[in-house]
Order: structure tokens, then sequence, then C-alpha cells
């Protein structure tokens, strides 16, 4: 009896097997062995049946009792974290979203869970670097492990689950920057939820829980790994003796065309389009080095040289026509005074929330806050107001290449939605309003031209509802397109009709013919960096971008293939012979002549940038005088003589440019459905698709399709999950539609209709941009 009361054995007793094995060696009988242990194996029983947090309430509990103080919205579920941005909204204000990594060891005898803010770059080759295991030893754990581990299920892991972990099972890695952060907020169990809480309330909630994280500075630790990658594959070089390769020419491209593990995670898309846009929008700006996040202030991003060559591709094109209707180019400050921002009630009242302003110089307060343009009508016009006197002053044909900061905005997307893009804005000043419709008109049919002839992208012209119309505008044009992708509508370019309202305002008269006085007419219209997100969405695959030969800073890029040094010689001067050639006839090319990577390497880099043509050439195409060519768009393979490249080459990529145009006409054409009833709206919707409805015009009727969609889309998407939730408003009334039939009604309401309105969900965009 006192060697199972000694407290050592007690300790021991606790676990079941042992207690059977002491039954069995001392032949004790087990109804006495029950008197001590029966308790505490119940207990152990039903603490692994029953865990510690399960839900939002055991979580408020948990926390409650630990003292630390939470705030906790609901919203819809959400599975990742580009869903988390665009429905996880705070009344308090901007929230800090983390996001939570499960990942099990191959062995599965090792569990991790890491925990960073949502724009941490976690590279899964780097942090594989840090923990010293093998390309393919860490793998995401599966939902049976997630709920064996930390009672949760996917989609809603969190740190508040380790309170589950009772076994200390699960090894904690925490980011920096997350620990530099004030507050930070997580899921409490469930994905319908978030929880935020102060930071050093976070690590007080750790220590209550007895877990010790290990905080990782992602950043220092890529750069370590790349470092020591590069200082291998020097060790590597040296220690390589050359050996004569034994292989037939015909086999070129086996082996060398083949990638290593971690030179397809490097360039690999790990989303697939059509499965989850969102993530692999971010993963193909990023891996094919069009943008890189700015850490230090959400919704800003770095242009990178890849697209902002593209944005000069675009702003060349735009520019040499404005040209031709007469435009000239200015600048004008980026400040505006608070008094001439608010001159203009409405057109304030529609940036209000999206100003940003300067308040201090130095240490010292500003006598008056300065605004940061949202866009330029009220800093202009004051100048126009000095230059304008007679009707020989009109028209005043300006516009400005200048960059727009508006800050305040729900979901930041890449190019989409941006608190600083760039654009060109126009402002013109007419004498009569006939004059100013007219250049409404042609610089709508600018960005229309734009859009299809240099981005390849279908747009349809039309003009905007009076809800939907610029602050300000007697009306508003825009060119609109949908993505076939997720079926959104996307606000492609506005010229707006800004009738008499702002030269009122400013006081902009003129004197004209007949010697009396009179207020101008005015227009303004913008296209904007968006134009780029636009055309990834719409022509990008599972392999990265696609780019139209017109906007594509490198329209052929050319691979070496060789063995032995004499080969690269040759076929790098034979290259260089071709390289010439196509640039003489004004085509952009590249030899990509970097000796540490393999064809095949090279091969998904530039597929991944999109470039349109690659010229392959190696000691087998040079014996018959003629390179490989690989289109992008469709991977077509093709043998093409030397002779003939400058001629055919040119005239390939213009077949790529239309092939590319016609494509996504398709995929637009799919898009747009026709209904005549709000049952046959609904399913439209519903379907990810655009709607093309006979409507009677009326803002109390889109009002209503606007709240209606809303509600009725959350019932829906409860069945289904695949369906888009939000408001369905109108993107536009097209130019070219089918006339509305005597007696038609409205879809909504029954009235009787007056136009024919295209609908949809659309990324939820600034008003003029």
């Amino acid at each position: 009896f006192f060697f199972f009361s000694s407290r050592r054995r007690h300790t021991r007793c606790r676990e079941v097997s042992w207690a059977r094995r002491c039954v069995q060696e001392t032949g004790i009988n087990a109804e006495y062995m029950g008197l001590f242990f029966s308790r505490k194996i119940q207990r152990k029983s039903m603490q692994a049946a029953k865990p510690r947090i399960a839900n939002v309430e055991e979580t408020e509990k948990l926390l409650t009792e630990m003292k630390i103080p939470f705030y906790t919205i609901h919203h819809e579920p959400v599975v990742s974290v580009p869903d988390m941005l665009l429905k996880c909204k705070s009344p308090k204000g901007p929230l800090t979203y983390c996001k939570n990594l499960f990942i099990v060891n191959k062995k599965g005898n090792e569990n991790i869970l890491i925990i960073a803010l949502h724009d941490t770059e976690v590279d899964m080759k780097y942090l594989r670097h840090y923990l010293k295991v093998g390309s393919r030893d860490l793998r995401f754990a599966d939902e049976a492990l997630l709920g064996e581990t930390l009672a949760v299920k996917k989609g809603a892991v969190n740190p508040f689950s380790l309170a589950n972990d009772k076994d200390n099972k699960v090894k904690l890695f925490v980011d920096k920057k997350l620990f530099e952060a004030k507050t930070v907020t997580f899921h409490p169990m469930q994905n319908d939820a978030l929880t935020e809480l102060a930071t050093e309330d976070f690590k007080k909630f750790l220590l209550n829980i007895n877990k010790t994280p290990t905080v990782l500075d992602f950043v220092e630790i890529k750069k370590e790994a790349e470092n020591k990658e590069e200082g291998e594959k020097e060790v590597k070089k040296q220690e390589k003796k050359p050996k004569e390769s034994k292989k037939k020419e015909e086999k070129k491209g086996e082996g060398l065309g083949k990638l290593t593990e971690e030179e397809k995670h490097e360039l690999g898309i790990e989303y697939k389009k059509d499965e989850n846009v969102p993530m692999w929008y971010q993963q193909v700006l990023k891996k094919s080095e069009m943008i890189e996040y700015c850490n230090d202030i959400s919704g800003c991003y770095v242009l990178r040289p890849w697209s902002y060559a593209i944005w000069e591709k675009v702003q060349a094109s735009l520019d040499a026509n404005f040209k031709l209707h007469g435009v000239e180019n200015a600048y004008f400050p980026m400040f505006v005074t608070k008094s001439a921002l608010e001159k203009e009630k409405s057109h304030v009242e529609g940036f209000k929330a999206e100003v940003a302003w300067v308040t201090k110089s130095g240490d010292q307060d500003l006598a008056e806050p300065i605004a940061i343009r949202p866009t330029s009508e009220t800093i202009m016009y004051p100048y126009y107001k000095k230059w304008i006197h007679s009707h020989r002053d009109l028209p005043l044909l300006l516009n400005q290449w200048t960059n727009i900061v508006r800050w305040e905005f729900k979901d930041p997307t890449p190019f989409i939605r941006t608190r600083e893009f760039l654009w060109q804005e126009g402002h013109t000043a007419h004498s009569t309003c006939a004059e100013a419709d007219k250049m409404v008109q042609d610089m709508l049919e600018e960005y229309k031209k734009c859009y299809e002839d240099i981005l390849a992208i279908p747009v349809i012209k039309g003009i905007k509802s009076e809800e939907e119309k610029f602050p300000g505008a007697l009306y508003t044009t825009s060119v609109e397109t949908i993505l076939p992708s997720n079926g959104r509508g996307v606000q492609a370019a506005t010229s707006h009709q800004l009738g008499q309202n702002f030269s009122k305002m400013f006081e902009i008269y003129f004197e004209n013919e007949k010697g009396e006085k009179d207020l101008v007419w005015q227009t303004s219209w913008g296209f904007t960096t968006r134009s780029i997100g636009i055309m990834v969405l719409m022509h990008g695959d599972d392999k990265g971008v696609v780019l139209p030969p017109k906007v594509a800073p490198i329209q052929v890029v050319m691979v070496p293939i060789f063995y032995k040094t004499e080969e690269r010689e040759k076929v790098l001067a034979k290259l260089a012979e071709i390289e010439s050639e196509l640039r003489s006839v004004g085509v952009r090319t590249k030899i990509d002549d970097r000796t540490l990577y393999t064809p095949g390497y090279k091969f998904n880099h530039w597929e991944l940038k999109g470039v349109p043509l690659r010229i392959e050439l190696g000691m087998k195409d040079y014996a018959k005088s003629e390179v490989r060519l690989v289109k992008r768009l469709n991977g077509e393979k093709t043998q093409i003589g030397w002779a003939n490249l400058k001629k055919d080459i040119p005239e390939l990529l213009e077949q790529v440019q239309k092939a590319m145009l016609e494509k996504a006409k398709k995929g637009l054409n799919d898009c747009i459905i026709k209904a005549t009833n709000w049952e046959q709206f609904m399913q439209t919707i519903n379907q990810r698709k655009a709607c093309m409805t006979p409507w009677c015009k009326n803002n109390d009727c889109e009002t209503k399709v606007k709240q209606q969609s809303k509600v009725e889309s959350k019932k829906f998407a409860e069945a289904d999950p695949t369906i888009l939730t939000g408001s369905v408003k109108t993107l536009n009334i097209p130019y070219v539609s089918e006339p509305i039939e005597q007696g038609e009604k409205c879809f909504a309401c029954g009235k009787p209709a007056l136009c024919r309105a295209l609908w949809g969900r659309s990324y939820q965009l600034h008003l003029n941009y």
C-alpha cells in the first residue's frame, strides 16, 4: 500500500498502462488500484474528450478569467486571408489582421503553429532552411490533426486554440512584426468572428497557458537562406569537374528543362485562377516581379520595373492620342487648402472619407490643414479663372500625369484599389455644352481604343446612372468590363461632363462672341494604373501573367541551350545576330544568357512574367539554321528558319495581340446574360455573371436593388458558399444595346422600362478611379 502511496509512484500511476503493469507484477486486486486511480483516469479521459475551449463564448470566458480585455466582432464565415480582408471590418477602425499556419513534419511527430501579420511573406522554402529540414519534410496539417491537436476546424486556426494543447505538442513561432504591432486579431475558435486584443495582452495569454513562442524575423531568415544557397552553389561550382555530355543532341530539352523542387516553389503559382482568384492574383503579381508589398503602410505598393514599363507603354499611347485632339500636358501642385476643397459641396462629399490631410510642419501645427489631392478639380480651377477671360482663350485643354492619394477604403487590392495610384487626369473648358459633350465622347473613345487595341481588353461604353455618377458632374460616362474568372465588373475608365457647376463655384467666366458674360462648360476624364490589374486578371492563367505584345516590356526572349563552352559561344553569337535583326524592325528582345539557371528554369521564369514569344536555340537547331519558337498564349511550338525571323516575328506578335482580344471578347460575352424579371436576375448574378435588363432609370429602384440583392445573396450563400455576396449595382447604361420594346417593364419594380442597364457585383472602387 505504501508503494502506491509514495509521491513518486503516485505520479507515475497517472498513466493507465503503468497501472495495469503494476497489477500484473504485484498481483494486487485491480479493485484496490481503482481506489487510487479511477478518478484520475476518469478525469484524464474527460479532458481528452472535451477541449478547454471550443467556440467564441468559451474563448471569451477564458480571456475574462485571465483578466484580459478584448473586443469581438462577428462577420460572414471566411476561409482565407483575402476573404478576411474583404469581410472582416470593425466600427472602431482598422484591424491588425493576422494569419495562422499549422504545419506538420513528414513523420507526423512535430507540429508547428506560425502566427504572422497577414502581409508578411512566409516562404516555406526559407522556413525549411531555418528548421534545417528537407524540401518535402513540411506540409500543412489536415483537418483530422487540427481537431485532434487543437480542437479547431480548417479555416479557423488561431493561437487561442493552444489552450487545448495540454500535452504541449505544438511549437509556436511568431512573426517579429506581429509583436511590434499595438493590437492583434484572431478567430476565437470560429471563422465567423474576430477577437481583437492588445499585443501585450496576447503575450500575457501565452504566458498563462505556459506557451513560450519563438520569435522569427522572416526577412532575415530569407536573407540568410539566400546567402547560404549562393555559397553552396559557388562551392559546387568550384568542386564540379568538367564532364563531356554523352547525351544525344536530339534530347537537348530533356533533363535541362526539369526544375528542382526549390525552383518549382520559387517560380510556381500555388493557387489556380479558377479556384481562388484573390490568392492567385497576389501570387502572380509578386512572383512575376510586378509589385512589392509596402509592409510599413497598408494599401501602398512598389511598382517594380516590369509593371512600370507596362504603364509607360500605356502612357505613351494615350499621350500621343490626346495630343491629336489638341490636349497639352501641365502639372499642378498636389496640395489643396481645406477652403478650396470644400467649395463644391456635392463634390467634396463624394471624397470626404478618402481625403488625407497634412496637419503639421515639423513639430508645429499648421494654421489650416492642407489636403493631398484626391482629384484636382479644386486645385486647377482657380487658375482657369485667372487664364480664361474671352472666347479666344477657349477651349483650354489640359492634362496631367500624376499620382493621387485616397486614404479611406475597405479592401486594398494591388492596382485595383490602392491608397496611392498613378493616373492621367484631363480637365478642359469650352464655350458651349455641345463642345464639352464632344470632348467627353472623344476621350471615352480614346480609352476604349487603348483597352482594346493596346491591352487586348474588350470594354462596354455607356453612361452611369444618377446614383453612380461622379460627384458634382452633369453626367458621367464610362468604359466597363467583366472579369470571367469571378464575374465581377470593373470600371475601367471614366469621362465626365461637368456642365457649369464647377465654373459657377470657381467663377470661371468668359466673354462670348456677342460680348456677353458667360460661364464655361467643363469636362474631366481619367485613366489609371488599374488598367494593369485588369489586364492581369483578364489574360493571366495558372502559369502566371500573359502580356499583350503591344505592352510587353520584352516581346521575345531568347534562351540558349548548350553543353560545351564552344557551343555556348556559337549559340550566343547567333542569338546576338537575331536580336540585332529583330530590333531593327522594332521588336523588343532579350537574350537570357544567365549561367546559374537551367533552360527549364528560364522557360518557367519568362512564362510567369508573360513574355509573348520565346525563341530556343540549341546545336540541333543551329545545324538546321532554325530556331524553336513557343507562344506564351497557348504553348504552341513551331520551328522557324533564321532567314524568316525578321518577317515572321512581327506578324506573329500581331496575331497574338488579335487572338488575345478575341479570346477576351468571347469571355466577356459569355459573362453577360439577359434577364427580364427579378428571379432570372438573381439566378444570373449568383452564377457569377453580369446581367442586362430593362430598367426604369429610377434612383429609388436602384437603391432597392442594391439592398435586396445584398440580403438575398447572403441567404443563397448559406446553401452554396461559392456564391458571391454583396450588393448588385448598375455598371453603366450601354450606348449599344437592343432597343426597348413597347410595353416592356422594369425587371425590378414593374414600371415602364426606359433603357437597358448592365448590372453586376463590382470591386468596391473609387467614384472617379
